[in-house]
C-alpha cells in the first residue's frame, strides 16, 4: 500500500456547548435525585454527565482519511480512482446541497455544526452512490489532499 502523498485526517469533535450540555444533563440527573440524599444527587450528577458525554464524544468521532489509495469517511472506504472532482462548498451552498439539492442515493457524513463541505463526485459506474458529502472544516485542504492521493496512485 502506497502512503498519498499529502496525508490528511480530520474529527469531526462536537462542539464545546455540547460539553456544556452534558454537564447540565448531570445537573437535571442531581436535581430530580435530591429528594433521595446527597449520595443519589452525587451519583446522578456524576452519571448523569458520564451517560451525556458519552453520547456527545460517540456522535463527535467520526473521521475523514486518506490512507493509500483510499478515501475513508465515516464506514465508507472509496477508492480515490473511484472518485471525481471535488466541489467545495460554502456554508450556504453547503446547506443547500443538504435540503433541496440532496439526492437520496448519496452518501452523507453530516454534521450539522460543520457550516460547510466538500461534495465529491463517484465516478464508479457500479456504484449507484452519485457523489458523497462530506462535513469538513478544511474542504479546500481535503480537495487538495483527494487530488494528490489520485495522481500519486495512477
Amino acid at each position: 500500500m502506497q502512503l498519498s502523498a499529502t496525508p490528511y485526517e480530520e474529527r469531526l469533535t462536537a462542539p464545546r456547548s455540547w460539553w456544556l450540555i452534558s454537564f447540565l444533563v448531570g445537573v437535571s440527573f442531581a436535581l430530580i435525585l435530591l429528594p433521595f440524599g446527597t449520595l443519589p444527587l452525587l451519583g446522578g450528577l456524576v452519571g448523569g454527565t458520564a451517560a451525556a458525554a458519552v453520547v456527545a464524544s460517540a456522535y463527535g468521532s467520526q473521521r475523514i482519511r486518506i490512507v493509500g489509495d483510499s478515501l475513508i469517511a465515516g464506514e465508507a472506504k472509496i477508492p480515490v480512482a473511484a472518485l471525481g472532482e471535488a466541489e467545495v462548498l460554502d456554508a450556504e451552498e453547503a446547506r443547500a446541497w443538504r435540503t433541496y439539492k440532496a439526492d437520496t442515493r448519496a452518501f452523507l457524513l453530516l454534521r450539522a455544526y460543520i457550516p460547510t463541505a466538500l461534495r465529491v463526485e463517484v465516478t464508479d459506474p457500479e456504484d449507484p452512490t452519485p457523489y458523497l458529502y462530506l462535513s469538513t472544516r478544511e474542504p479546500e485542504r481535503l480537495a487538495a489532499a483527494i487530488e494528490a492521493a489520485r495522481k500519486a496512485n495512477a
